[in-house]
C-alpha cells in the first residue's frame, strides 16, 4: 500500500440529526457528521404521513380547476348563444337567390327549417322549386356549424 494516500479513519465519529437531535457513534473519515433527517424521524421509517404543500401547490391546483370550470361554463353559454330558434335563415350563409326562395315558402327562421326537416326530411326542402341537394347540404352544414341538432336522415352519412 502507498503511504499517505488514504484518509484518516475515525472509529468514534459522532452523527447528529438536525431534525430530531438524535446522536449515535459510527466509523467515518470525518470526526462529526450532521444530517438533515435520519431513520428515527424519516416518514418512511416512522410510518407517519406528512402532507407538504410546497409553494401552495394545492392552491395552484384548485385555481386551475376553477379556471377549467369557468372555461367550460363559458363554452356552454357560447354554444347556447349560437343556437337561438329565432335565428334568421340569412345567418346560415346562403346566397340571396336561395334566401328569397325560402322566404317565399314561409321559411324565415331556423325553427322553420328544423320543423321542415323533422316533418318531411330532406324531401321537404327539395320539393321547393329551385332548391337542390347542394343547397340542402349547405343549409345542414350551416346548422351544424352553429350547434343545431338535425333529425337523423340517410344523407348525413354521404356528407
Amino acid at each position: 500500500m502507498k503511504a499517505a494516500i488514504h484518509p484518516k479513519w475515525y472509529s468514534n465519529a459522532k452523527v447528529t440529526c438536525m431534525s430530531c437531535s438524535t446522536t449515535w457513534i459510527t466509523g467515518a473519515t470525518v470526526p462529526t457528521i450532521q444530517t438533515e433527517i435520519c431513520s428515527n424521524c424519516h416518514p418512511f421509517y416512522t410510518g407517519e404521513q406528512r402532507i407538504i404543500d410546497t409553494e401552495g401547490r394545492v392552491d395552484k391546483f384548485m385555481k386551475r380547476l376553477q379556471q377549467r370550470d369557468q372555461i367550460m361554463a363559458d363554452q356552454v353559454s357560447a354554444k347556447a348563444s349560437l343556437t337561438p330558434m329565432d335565428l334568421p335563415v340569412s345567418e346560415l350563409g346562403l346566397t340571396k337567390r336561395y334566401l328569397t326562395i325560402l322566404e317565399e315558402n314561409g321559411i324565415n327562421i331556423v325553427e322553420d327549417v328544423l320543423k321542415k326537416f323533422s316533418a318531411e326530411g330532406d324531401e321537404g326542402l327539395l320539393a321547393l322549386n329551385g332548391i337542390g341537394r347542394q343547397v340542402v347540404a349547405d343549409i345542414k352544414k350551416g346548422l351544424r356549424a352553429r350547434g343545431y341538432k338535425l333529425p337523423a336522415d340517410s344523407d348525413d352519412n354521404a356528407e
